[in-house]
């Protein structure tokens, strides 16, 4: 009987171009479940994930799902793609959900953290997932900066997408910036974002941080709709999905 499987997953992104199959690559994170998925059910299965992460871009929480016809119980399904599937990617929950679920449309909410290190001294053991600026940031001006990105907005600004068909309104929920010793974490909450565009509000934060512009200056680029006007896109490695809300 076929079931609608829903798993949590983590992955380090470090070494692959991100999650959305591409071509005949199989160095995508959907390439390694599809292919383990195809060997264990003697048939392809298309995965879906609640959202593609780019290239490099990490995830403690990403949620998927897949239509399997088999007898296997949650468990062994569990332990069969951890025991193929590379130590860098990891399933860490599974259960058996209504047909009615899809792990990108029924999503209610997402959050994503990304990761700054402020300090001259690179941290050798966590480089690869974080950002490093030798420059002195301000943490308070970006903090007030963030409270313009709050609520429904229009973030065409704030992506890479240069042809955009659907609207490009979102809302965001909460952003915090908090200062842990030398690392700055951004954590963003809203009901969905724009390719790239984590990155690139994170990029206008740091340049606010450094001085470079004004905490009021997010509303008038926000309200350009102009990817010129706002800040750089910063490295992908800094970047994690950490939990995906239903």
């Amino acid at each position: 009987m076929e079931k609608n499987v829903k798993i949590t997953i983590q992955y380090d992104g470090s070494r692959y171009q991100g999650w959305q199959k591409l071509g005949d690559s199989t160095n995508t994170i959907q390439g390694k479940f599809e292919a383990i998925l195809e060997k264990m059910a003697g048939h392809p299965i298309s995965i879906q994930a609640s959202g593609r992460t780019d290239a490099g871009v990490h995830a403690h929480g990403q949620v998927a799902n897949f239509i399997l016809d088999s007898s296997m119980s949650m468990e062994e399904i569990k332990d069969y793609l951890n025991q193929y599937l590379p130590d860098d990617i990891a399933v860490i929950k599974i259960e058996e959900v209504s047909r009615r679920f899809h792990s990108r449309l029924s999503a209610i909410a997402k959050t994503y953290r990304y990761t700054v290190r402020n300090s001259r001294i690179p941290d050798v053991f966590q480089r690869k997932y974080m950002f490093r600026v030798e420059n002195k940031i301000d943490v308070k001006a970006m903090q007030k900066a963030s409270e313009y990105l709050t609520g429904e907005h229009d973030f065409k600004a704030f992506t890479s997408l240069k042809k955009i068909k659907k609207s490009t309104i979102r809302t965001i929920y909460e952003v915090k910036i908090e200062q842990q010793q030398d690392d700055i974490i951004f954590t963003y909450t809203g009901n969905g974002f724009l390719h790239h565009m984590v990155r690139i509000l994170t990029g206008t934060l740091l340049e606010i941080g450094k001085g470079n512009r004004q905490p009021e200056e997010i509303s008038e680029i926000m309200m350009s709709g102009n990817r010129e006007n706002a800040g750089p896109l910063v490295p992908a490695q800094g970047l994690s999905l950490m939990e995906v809300n239903y």
